[in-house]
């Protein structure tokens, strides 16, 4: 009797807390989830407007400034707020607003640096694809800010402040994007979509009460050196090798060739707008789970991969039976050219998706050598098979390329993955600071 007695007991007294653990990681993610998917409503809006409102080669001046903002993101990301969310997620509140406090102000010191960087570039460039890149100049401050709130908000768990903050930030793109298309220029979207973003911004130092210290930013970056810096290479090799396909692409096939791909993108633009942002949820969670139950890692990003991978391929599949009227109604004449992308897209996308369970779990360890030599492959590979394709059989044949790169780089992922397991498994370090 009595040790039936005491397993009761037993399972009476832990039966509550995994239930509440398992309950936290659902909220958590809902959040992720809900906030990925007002950001991915606002981009795809963005996008549509654009492409409907500009035609083909007015929208791929658009995608070319799009792009080069992705690049700049990813150096911010690397440099500012990667770091933030292996090493402070899940961490006491005092330890939290002060990693904020120095991480944001990188976030913002960068895109203020970089934003004299490119204002100059576009007063030099001129033309139609100048006053895009002013306009991106101005605005990458604010839109930098806004990113560094949200991977602020998933370090600590709060990932409802995060999304109501993009809600912020779509509702007050809709007037800007209205008087936009009244000047209807290239440059007047750019600042349209950005100004909305810094409104956003300014709400979230409302949000945390945190007010981002840019002094304070060289010394972030002495701190977090270790990480940083290797991420900082990840990621602008990620994004530097779609700016360069894309300018390569333009090249090889016409600045015509870059707005059809990026109309593809749009159309899986729930999935791409997800991967962007990924590491907003699964990269503390994955943090999360390598703390409390380190054998499950490996399960959790199989489960985030191929769930990602699968949702992809239903999305492009339905994709293909979409009848052309529709896809005339939201592209407009974008449309007749993307539409013959859609299985390259798909098939990207859901490499991509693949891949990012990996990436996450590589991440969450701080295997910062190995996830580097990952990115570095699949960039590689990305710039090769999209400007190779192109060469060979125009836009078709690089976003064929960029496909086939793109699942090879998700194998590299997961064998690096593997590696690290069995690394960590028999010695493991703890990436996660308190101070």
């Amino acid at each position: 009797m009595t040790p039936m007695t005491t397993q009761g007991d037993n399972q009476r007294t832990t039966a509550p807390p995994a239930r509440s653990a398992k309950r936290a990681l659902v909220g958590r993610l809902s959040w992720g989830l809900a906030d990925q998917a007002a950001s991915s409503i606002s981009n795809f809006a963005v996008g549509i407007y654009v492409a409907r409102s500009l035609g083909v080669t007015a929208f791929g001046v658009f995608s070319l400034a799009w792009v080069t903002y992705g690049v700049v993101l990813n150096v911010s990301r690397g440099l500012a707020t990667d770091p933030l969310v292996v090493r402070f997620s899940g961490v006491p509140g005092a330890s939290w607003r002060g990693a904020v406090a120095r991480s944001t102000g990188t976030a913002l010191g960068v895109g203020a640096a970089l934003g004299v960087v490119c204002l100059a570039a576009g007063l030099a460039l001129g033309g139609r694809v100048g006053p895009a890149f002013a306009a991106l100049g101005l605005m990458l401050p604010g839109l930098l800010l806004q990113d560094a709130w949200r991977f602020a908000f998933f370090a600590a768990g709060t990932g409802r402040k995060a999304f109501v903050n993009d809600v912020v930030w779509g509702i007050a793109l809709v007037p800007a994007m209205v008087v936009a298309a009244h000047v209807d220029t290239v440059a007047a979207f750019v600042l349209a979509w950005g100004a909305s973003a810094t409104v956003a911004a300014g709400y979230g130092y409302l949000q945390s009460g945190i007010r981002p210290h840019m002094a304070q930013a060289r010394g972030w970056l002495r701190e977090q050196r270790d990480l940083g810096y290797r991420y900082l290479v990840e990621n602008v090799s990620l994004s530097g090798a779609s700016q360069v396909r894309a300018y390569g692409l333009g090249v090889i096939v016409g600045v015509g060739a870059v707005g059809a791909v990026r109309g593809a993108e749009l159309l899986m633009g729930p999935f791409l707008a997800v991967l962007m942002g990924l590491s907003l949820v699964t990269v503390p969670e994955a943090a999360r789970v390598l703390r409390r139950a380190p054998h499950q890692l490996g399960r959790f990003c199989l489960l985030l991969g191929g769930g990602q991978a699968a949702g992809a391929l239903l999305w492009g599949s339905a994709l293909l039976l979409m009848p052309n009227r529709l896809g005339e109604l939201g592209l407009g004449d974008v449309w007749h050219s993307s539409s013959h992308l859609i299985v390259q897209i798909t098939l990207s996308v859901a490499g991509a998706g693949l891949g990012t369970g990996a990436a996450a779990g590589l991440r969450a360890l701080g295997a910062a050598r190995r996830s580097l030599r990952c990115q570095l492959f699949a960039s590689a590979c990305y710039v090769g098979g999209g400007l190779g394709g192109a060469a060979a059989a125009g836009t078709a044949g690089s976003a064929w390329g960029v496909a086939a790169a793109t699942l090879s780089g998700s194998a590299v992922w997961w064998l690096q993955l593997r590696s690290a397991l069995r690394e960590h498994h028999h010695n493991p370090v703890p990436e996660v600071r308190t101070s």
